[in-house]
């Protein structure tokens, strides 16, 4: 893995280890490069918008957003807004977006659906002012699809 090295600090008080590490890392040297390594390996992540959020989503994930009113359920949703693209040893963030003609990721819609119920109770002292407002939070679910990465 590496090797650990120490001496003694500038002051005399104690010691300062370093640790050197033997990767075999390789540094792209332009996007599609960077791209490629990325694809290369065997699971991919992205970070995306979605409902003016950012989430960390990988292949067949389940995510619950805010309910989107303008879709049905099956509706395809393809995410435009993706901030970063990486596996477990390489990344590639956009400045703020990467386009959408390298990579894409498609999300399905699976239901419309409903948070638990939230019991909101409101007083003010002295006045005989109270009230209980129940709500229930509407949220859609997302099945996200596969991540295709394209280099140029």
């Amino acid at each position: 893995m590496g090797r650990k090295e120490g001496r003694r600090d500038s002051e005399g008080y104690g010691w300062e280890f370093t640790r050197t590490l033997y990767t075999t890392a390789q540094t792209p040297s332009s996007t599609s490069s960077a791209l490629e390594l990325v694809r290369s390996q065997p699971n991919q992540y992205v970070i995306a918008s979605v409902a003016g959020k950012k989430y960390l989503l990988a292949p067949t994930d389940l995510l619950t957003v805010p309910r989107l009113n303008d879709v049905r359920v099956g509706d395809v949703l393809s995410l435009s807004q993706i901030h970063e693209v990486g596996s477990r040893e390489y990344t590639v963030r956009g400045s703020p977006v990467i386009p959408a003609s390298h990579v894409s990721v498609e999300a399905t819609v699976v239901e419309h659906t409903k948070g638990k119920m939230e019991h909101i109770f409101k007083k003010k002292r002295r006045k005989g002012y109270e009230r209980t407002i129940d709500h229930k939070q509407t949220y859609t679910r997302l099945r996200i699809g596969p991540i295709s990465i394209r280099s140029e």
